[in-house]
């Protein structure tokens, strides 16, 4: 099949792991795994304060990806190697299933409807203890004694920052450079929520993962207003309020990158999102939880159309050659 076609099937094939099928266990995620070397290279580092740190903390990046991204790029060869071996067209569908599988790992577009869905549920049934003790998986703030509201409001804040983490830009570097590009972002994001912290421990080792994932998430920040707006005019929100809440309110957060798309998702649902002595975002009131069940509505639906009409076409391009290269 022309390189166009399988592009094609990955992405798709992709997208229906996400939605019926979901993420691995957690004790065999290679996330988990990930984290685990980091983990073991942070016990080892003792001088925190000097500029080996920060060199360190480079080096670490680089071992992590070159490690994951061989690891993934071995697979993909050798499963097309062993099946072509047989037939060559099952050679061909069977790098398609891995490297689906493997972009698969890199994004996550319906995962947090099953944090929140039971959270929704329990609000609606009044128990809110048990909402509160839920909440507190997805966000790192804590969640003890939390009002109604504010447990809604850390839901729609958690699944619309995640839209560019989660989706937008894993989704964006493997759209150009295949599955490199998807870990390079996955390898970054993940140090930064590890090590990108502005304390004695994390400030030198953590400087680099956390400012490369600065820079990775600039341009699917800042494009993620005008997705959200589209999904919000197909779904009969309020898409025109996205970009210029976007644009008004993005500084809101500590991240340079979060803000757009959560301002953007609370402009077009119509509600505010607050986290306590942080941010108040928006201009509507606080979010109930039909107001959770729209917001996933909102971010899932942006995220396919993001996936869509850049992802695939990126891929189909460009990534699937530059993927090829590496292979």
């Amino acid at each position: 099949m022309p390189p166009w076609i399988d592009a094609i099937l990955v992405v798709v094939l992709a997208v229906l792991i996400d939605r019926f099928i979901g993420e691995p266990p957690n004790s065999v995620h290679p996330l988990r795994w990930m984290g685990n070397i980091l983990g073991a290279i942070d016990r080892r580092v003792k001088n925190r304060a000097s500029h080996l740190a920060t060199i360190m903390g480079f080096l670490s990046y680089l071992f992590v990806f070159v490690l994951f991204c061989s690891i993934a790029l071995i697979m993909t060869t050798l499963v097309r190697y062993a099946f072509s071996l047989w037939d060559p067209l099952a050679g061909e569908i069977a790098w398609i299933v891995s490297t689906a599988i493997i972009f698969k790992i890199t994004f996550a577009v319906f995962s947090f409807r099953h944090h929140c869905d039971p959270i929704s549920a329990d609000l609606d049934a009044g128990r809110t203890e048990d909402a509160a003790a839920k909440v507190q998986m997805i966000v790192s703030r804590n969640t003890k004694g939390m009002d109604a509201e504010h447990i809604a409001s850390s839901c729609c804040e958690t699944v619309s920052e995640n839209l560019v983490d989660s989706v937008y830009s894993p989704a964006f570097y493997f759209g150009l450079f295949g599955l490199p590009g998807a870990i390079m972002f996955r390898c970054a994001n993940l140090m930064d929520a590890m090590w990108g912290y502005l304390n004695d421990r994390y400030a030198n080792i953590g400087h680099f993962p956390a400012r490369f994932d600065d820079v990775l998430g600039f341009a699917t920040s800042r494009v993620s207003p005008y997705f959200v707006a589209a999904a919000g005019y197909l779904l009969g929100m309020d898409w025109k309020a996205a970009v210029p809440a976007a644009k008004a309110e993005h500084t809101k957060t500590p991240s340079p990158n979060s803000g757009w798309s959560m301002t953007a998702v609370a402009a077009v649902l119509g509600i505010s999102m607050e986290k306590k002595g942080v941010y108040v975002m928006g201009t509507g009131p606080m979010p109930s939880t039909d107001d959770i069940r729209r917001c996933l509505r909102l971010v899932e639906l942006s995220s396919l159309l993001f996936i869509f009409t850049v992802t695939l076409v990126l891929y189909a391009v460009l990534g699937i050659h530059v993927q090829g290269l590496f292979e």
